[in-house]
């Protein structure tokens, strides 16, 4: 009877059983963290993401440009003698020139 007793009895858990799985979790962590986790990024100071006051002064910049650009007369390339006309002056001037074809 006292061997089967001793068998019921349990053993102490060893110190570096506890590290190791200890240790095992905490690679199961970071292998979680790294692969499975999205990256957090930083502020970018380049071309790329931006606040959204950059966005709307950058829209208003480009509207204003393309305001420019759509009404008033300039040179596209002068040695070639393209111009650039205002968007209203086109139109009447592709009427008049489509309106007399018959």
């Amino acid at each position: 009877m006292s061997d089967l007793s001793s068998h019921d009895t349990p053993r102490p858990v060893s110190l570096f059983t506890v590290f190791a799985i200890f240790f095992l979790f905490a690679a199961f962590l970071l292998v979680l963290k790294y692969v499975y986790l999205p990256h957090r990024t930083g502020t970018f100071s380049g071309d790329g993401i931006r606040t959204a006051q950059q966005r709307e002064q950058i829209l208003v910049d480009l509207r204003k440009k393309e305001d420019e650009l759509a009404t008033k007369y300039g040179w596209v390339d002068q040695k070639s003698g393209v111009v650039r006309l205002p968007i209203e002056r086109a139109v009447e001037l592709t009427v008049q020139q489509y309106g007399t074809k018959k």
